[in-house]
């Protein structure tokens, strides 16, 4: 049990830090996303299609056991980190510039009549209202990353995921520690579930 909640909690800080700082790039690739330059806007494009078109846990593999090899060493835990961020920064870039482009255009021209700027405009009035048409979008995007931790044990962190697999070796009775943590995978998400949920009409009714 207590090696179960110390995976369960190397688990939740993947999950939770890898998406804050996800969410935070995928803020700055969805403003290159919709500016104005076009060297920005390739860049990013290009960025989004690359790291959504290869499988995750390659970009584990680049990352851990890639990087080394260009003088850069990382350990487990950070390079799992770096890889979960830049791999849901080009999903939550989409699910932002989603938002951003849901926004009727007669918001934009009403922002330019008062005289504001393109990123004042972007910041007090568009990015406010895409992230509430977004927040289910991001949400399920923070549920699925919870699971994807789980490929962060094929480096050796030893989240919930590596606990399970070392339980089941040193018992035998793999069914019973995978069933576990598929339990305990599936408790996390469903708390999660919830909570977007209660945000979402919490949102709701802020614009209602």
């Amino acid at each position: 049990m207590p090696g179960l909640l110390r995976g369960l909690g190397v688990t939740i800080m993947l999950g939770v830090v890898s998406f804050v700082l996800g969410f935070v790039l995928g803020g700055l690739i969805t403003l290159a996303r919709i500016s104005r330059s076009p060297v920005l806007k390739a860049t990013a494009i290009a960025y989004v299609s690359l790291l959504r078109g290869t499988p995750l846990l390659i970009q584990i593999m680049l990352v851990y056991f890639g990087l080394p090899q260009l003088g850069v060493r990382i350990a487990p835990i950070p390079s799992a980190i770096l890889a979960f961020t830049l791999y849901s920064a080009a999903y939550l870039s989409e699910n932002l510039r989603g938002g951003v482009l849901a926004i009727d255009q007669g918001q934009w021209e009403a922002a330019d009549s008062m005289g504001m700027s393109h990123g004042r405009s972007l910041r007090r009035i568009i990015y406010p209202q895409a992230l509430r048409v977004a927040t289910p979008a991001i949400g399920g995007r923070f549920i699925a990353l919870m699971k994807d931790t789980s490929l962060a044990s094929v480096i050796t962190v030893v989240e919930l995921t590596r606990v399970a697999e070392s339980t089941g070796s040193s018992s035998f009775r793999y069914v019973e520690a995978f069933v576990l943590a598929g339990a305990v995978y599936w408790l996390i998400n469903a708390v999660l579930s919830i909570g977007q949920a209660i945000l979402e009409r919490r949102m709701g009714r802020a614009y209602t």
